[in-house]
């Protein structure tokens, strides 16, 4: 976490809402569209505002980019299953928050146990992305086993969704929290070495 100035602290977590809402509607660079799914990468931005902001500021954050899901799920959604289902706040905003969450108190964990930092960053942006996935399709599964929902991911039937999700964990999830853990110690580690410098 930086140990700046208050008006560095807020204009570094403007600087990442701002990164979010560009990542939110621009094309590409926050969702990479598969078919009726979406490769999702905003968690990453998140999981390092996390680690480098706290666990509070990081859910503020996760919960900027959950509520543009939802927002755009409205409006400008991506693919046929958005409209359905991310215009419930438990499933495209309660997750974003708790991603933002749990990386910022993993830091304060890892720290307390000693962990190497390049590897806890690797874990945390893995557990991030884990926490996204699971979540959302934990609670998708829940409350959205119907026709309709059904019929937006391609299958025939309502008792097929379990299997597709669980098929959405290996083709989407999987490649997120990988991505993520390579992504965050890349992006993350020079940033806290340059204001270590300088603090």
């Amino acid at each position: 976490m930086i140990h700046q100035t208050k008006a560095f602290h807020l204009a570094i977590m403007a600087l990442f809402i701002a990164i979010v809402i560009i990542q939110n509607f621009v094309p590409l660079l926050g969702y990479i569209p598969i078919g009726p799914l979406s490769l999702t990468i905003i968690q990453i931005t998140v999981i390092i505002a996390a680690v480098l902001l706290g666990p509070t500021d990081g859910a503020i954050i996760g919960g900027v980019w959950g509520f543009l899901s939802c927002l755009r799920a409205f409006t400008a959604p991506t693919s046929p299953v958005e409209p359905l289902i991310f215009t419930n706040p438990l499933i495209s905003i309660l997750p974003r928050i708790l991603v933002g969450l749990a990386a910022g108190y993993l830091v304060i964990f890892f720290k307390k146990i000693n962990l190497k930092q390049s590897l806890y960053l690797a874990l945390i942006g893995l557990i991030g992305a884990l926490i996204n996935t699971v979540l959302i399709l934990g609670l998708i599964y829940i409350f959205y086993r119907t026709p309709s929902v059904a019929h937006a991911y391609g299958v025939s039937s309502p008792k097929y969704i379990a299997a597709l999700l669980v098929a959405v964990i290996a083709s989407n999830g999987i490649p997120e929290a990988v991505l993520s853990a390579i992504a965050t110690p890349l992006i993350t580690l020079p940033i806290l070495r340059y204001w270590q410098r300088n603090d």
